[in-house]
């Protein structure tokens, strides 16, 4: 494993590494040396081989060398398995889908025993050392800041991770800790405590620097932290390989797990999504893979609407389709993410905020401000009023 090695821990981590790989691959190539002209009755000059010039590396059909779209990139996948039966599911689709375009992945139960982690970090050393570059799908990953600290890569980029990606491009121009937009208290507990010097190193590793470039692959607003470069995600790749969409008569709602982060009272959620489901005639609600079965339980019986449990992400789900000509989130990345991926099918996405008086007594302070900013960044979706 050398070249170009990412760590995913989520499905839209790895759709968001396809898409990168997909934008990396239709960046113009270098031109081609000239080839000197041969005299009348001597040999053609060999065409060069495929890829031979660093661009992609296309073949179709049955054959003894790398298939697929994405095989000339040398990008290998390793994915830090999470342990809830919802994420492995739609990881070991995605990485299906992955290993069609020619992506080579590795998958990794990291989380498996008491051994696993150990073992984890030996097989991937030599690997860390040697690639050329690291794609980072949650840079506050307490794995992924474990690995990073075995090595220094020359380059580095960080891809989607939900929302998560504002805060980290935010705190990295700040200088500050690694730490998620939802975690209450100090931060300063005594596994934090333990763990401070591993954060602090990889927040090192993450940061540019004289021997070291970063980019940020991203299909959210962010600003560039200085000497950082922000490449935009466009949902390409999604856009190229489905849809486009039937659509539907009615509304969809999209799940949230703000709920289960301890974000946001569940009683005033169930309330939100009563009102939304009548207001705009929506049929179906799309459950985000944390959501717990309890909760979603309680939506289909007092609401009516039918609970769908997405087998891959939903940007991949809504371009399949069939989809609501509307469809209905709260601030999440797929207010960001679905205009993008749905770009010329005529589907409306709108954004409902969440009201101050939803949120739990003890919520992070920064909550109410940082879901007002997704929501309010987003600048392709229609704003509701919510009553």
């Amino acid at each position: 494993m050398t070249g170009q090695l990412a760590f995913v821990e989520s499905p839209v981590q790895l759709l968001n590494v396809l898409e990168w790989a997909h934008a990396t691959a239709r960046r113009p190539a270098p031109p081609l040396p000239a080839v000197p002209a041969q005299p009348a009755g001597g040999r053609r000059a060999a065409a060069p081989a495929p890829g031979a010039d660093g661009g992609p590396f296309v073949v179709t059909g049955r054959g003894t060398g790398p298939v697929g779209p994405l095989a000339g990139l040398g990008l290998t996948v390793v994915v830090l398995s999470p342990t809830d039966p919802m994420s492995r599911g739609q990881l070991r689709r995605m990485a299906q889908l992955a290993r069609d375009e020619g992506v080579a992945v590795k998958w990794q139960d990291a989380r498996q025993g008491r051994g696993a982690l150990a073992s984890t970090l030996r097989e991937l050393a030599g690997p860390l050392r040697t690639a050329e570059r690291v794609i980072v799908g949650d840079p506050f990953s307490r794995y992924v800041q474990l690995l990073l600290t075995l090595f220094g890569p020359r380059r580095v980029t960080v891809v989607d991770d939900g929302t998560a990606t504002m805060e980290f491009a935010a705190q990295l121009a700040r200088g500050e800790r690694l730490v998620r937009w939802h975690r209450r208290g100090s931060g300063r507990g005594p596994r934090e405590l333990v763990l401070a010097p591993v954060t602090t190193l990889a927040r090192r590793k993450l940061a540019p620097g004289r021997r070291r470039t970063v980019e940020i692959f991203t299909s959210l607003p962010v600003e560039p932290p200085p000497g950082t470069t922000v490449t935009a995600n466009d949902f390409a790749w999604t856009r190229s390989r489905f849809g486009p969409p039937r659509l539907t008569r009615g509304a969809d709602l999209v799940g949230t797990s703000l709920v289960e982060t301890g974000v946001v009272d569940p009683d005033e959620y169930l309330r939100a999504v009563t009102v939304l489901a009548r207001t705009h005639g929506a049929t179906r609600y799309f459950a985000h893979r944390r959501e717990s079965a309890e909760k979603l339980h309680r939506i289909a019986v007092e609401t009516g609407l039918e609970v769908v449990r997405p087998d891959l992400p939903l940007e991949l789900i809504a371009r399949r389709g069939p989809v609501g000509r509307t469809i209905v989130s709260f601030p999440s990345t797929v207010v960001h993410t679905l205009p993008l991926a749905l770009a010329g099918t005529g589907v409306k996405v709108a954004v409902c905020e969440i009201a101050p008086e939803w949120l739990r007594d003890n919520a992070s302070p920064r909550a109410q401000g940082f879901l007002a900013g997704v929501a309010g960044t987003a600048t392709r979706t229609e704003r509701l009023e919510f009553g």
